[in-house]
């Protein structure tokens, strides 16, 4: 072909080119961001024992599918088991002290009421022997002096007999108030063992730890006839779904950014697949101040670097379920901050 027909040609193709690449950036370009530095995230859960004892069965393999509630490690139950019957027992002696304190009052009431009926006869007959000691005493002329002697006797005798009848009442009811104070320790008593035996069943149930939610093992460290104490970490499982993506976008990308904006998600594992989401939150810092050691700037020597903040987009339907994508995985975010028309 001639070169001059051919120059014109190419130059005619590259205004094209380039009127349909201004357009597109114009139109939709300039309004998306896109960044390398992400990666899939999930809630990854570190599964501890609560109690200490020796693994009696591991119920799971790493990289198995778990459902919630199945079993994943088993303790040896048995000093809990024993525990437990241990602190049955001590409900049922303190609920025994009360059925005693309780039969033991009701015979009280009885003696205190045989106390009342003492006081009302010995004071009816202080009554009777001070009326027939003033009569007595009134008839000096007709009667003799031992008649006198034994009429006065006889009042004292009933008038000691009242002491000791009110006497034998106030101590019935001390005793009463005894008991009632024997009842409130022993009520506080049965509280505590009540409270000891749901510990022990507490514990007697975390000898079997099962999986909180749905999802995948990992990571196991737990093996049969291993000792682990409490808070050992046995095991990770990873969720089933509720996959996320944190992208690190640069400073001078973050302008328009914001939350609810639709974002692309290819990951290098399944490089020809688009995942789709959307922007859920921005971090209020930049990834660095949440480092261990944040970089500090105050000194003589400085070089500016280009900060990154965490993005945090969902992933949508399938794609936030684990199969295809799993934490860690790289991906690459391009996000789309065209303003609804």
């Amino acid at each position: 072909m001639n070169r001059r027909k051919v120059i014109p040609l190419v130059a005619v193709a590259a205004v094209v080119l380039a009127a349909g690449y201004g357009l597109w950036w114009w139109q939709s370009g300039r309004f998306v961001e896109s960044t390398d530095d992400a990666y899939v995230g999930g809630d990854i859960s570190t599964i501890s024992a609560k109690v200490a004892g020796y693994v009696q069965e591991i119920a799971v393999q790493d990289n198995m599918r778990v459902k919630k509630g199945d079993l994943l490690v088993r303790l040896d139950a048995r000093d809990y088991q024993a525990a437990l019957m241990k602190a049955s027992g001590e409900v049922d002696a303190q609920q025994a002290a009360l059925a005693d304190i309780a039969a033991t009052r009701e015979l009280q009431l009885a003696t205190i009421a045989g106390s009342v009926a003492a006081v009302n006869a010995a004071q009816a007959m202080t009554e009777k022997t001070a009326g027939d000691n003033r009569r007595y005493g009134a008839l000096v002329q007709t009667v003799s002096a031992q008649t006198r002697d034994y009429a006065q006797a006889d009042y004292r005798q009933a008038v000691a007999q009242e002491s000791k009848a009110r006497a034998d009442k106030s101590v019935a009811e001390r005793q009463l108030q005894v008991l009632d104070a024997r009842e409130k320790q022993t009520q506080a008593a049965l509280v505590q063992a009540q409270a000891g035996l749901e510990m022990a069943k507490l514990n007697l149930g975390y000898t079997e730890i099962r999986a909180p939610f749905d999802g995948v093992i990992g990571n196991r460290r737990a093996w049969s006839g291993a000792y682990v104490s409490s808070g050992t970490q046995l095991l990770s499982l990873v969720p089933a779904q509720g996959l996320w993506v944190d992208a690190n976008f640069k400073e001078n990308q973050l302008a328009h950014l914001q939350a609810g904006q639709q974002a692309q998600i290819v990951a290098d594992v399944l490089p020809g697949r688009t995942f789709t989401g959307h922007v859920v939150s921005l971090s209020p810092a930049t990834g660095s101040r949440f480092s261990i050691l944040p970089a500090e700037n105050a000194t003589g020597n400085f070089t500016k670097i280009v900060q990154r903040v965490p993005v945090r987009i969902a992933l949508d339907g399938e794609a936030a379920k684990l199969g295809l994508l799993r934490p860690g995985l790289s991906v690459t975010v391009t996000v789309d901050e065209k303003p609804a028309p």
